[in-house]
């Protein structure tokens, strides 16, 4: 049975002692990264929200999962060697340190990647009430 969290830190509260650590300074670090950014949890992660979707995150048993924008990562692959990669996945080995700094750069590049979605967005839509 899948339990469903309403919120962070119910997921925290989920997790095994020993992985809620490393849990807590992702999510601080995504939250120091883009301050202005709201938390949820969607498709049962816990997930930051700017102007569209910033980044999930989750616990595993062998490993913690970040998932961004594939866009977001394909300019970060090369500074994530060394980690298992997907398309919009980075995982974090359980008995490895966080890449703080790296992630940190990350989220800041996903906020600015949002943004220029964002203005695009609101510019077609100004172009398209003035045709």
């Amino acid at each position: 049975m899948k339990i469903e969290c309403k919120n962070i830190d119910e997921y925290m509260a989920l997790q095994p002692e020993q992985k809620r650590a490393f849990l807590n300074l992702l999510r601080q670090t995504i939250k120091k990264a883009a301050p202005e950014a709201t938390e949820s949890i969607s498709y049962r992660m816990p997930s930051f929200k700017f102007h569209g979707i910033l980044a999930y995150f989750a616990a595993f048993e062998n490993h913690y999962g970040l998932y961004v924008l594939p866009e977001v990562l394909q300019v970060f692959k090369d500074k994530f060697k060394g980690y298992k990669l997907a398309k919009a996945t980075i995982q974090f080995p359980i008995n490895e340190p966080l890449p703080e700094k790296l992630v940190t750069e990350l989220i800041k590049y996903a906020v600015q990647v949002n943004l220029e979605r964002k203005f695009v967005k609101e510019a077609a839509k100004k172009q398209k009430r003035l045709k």
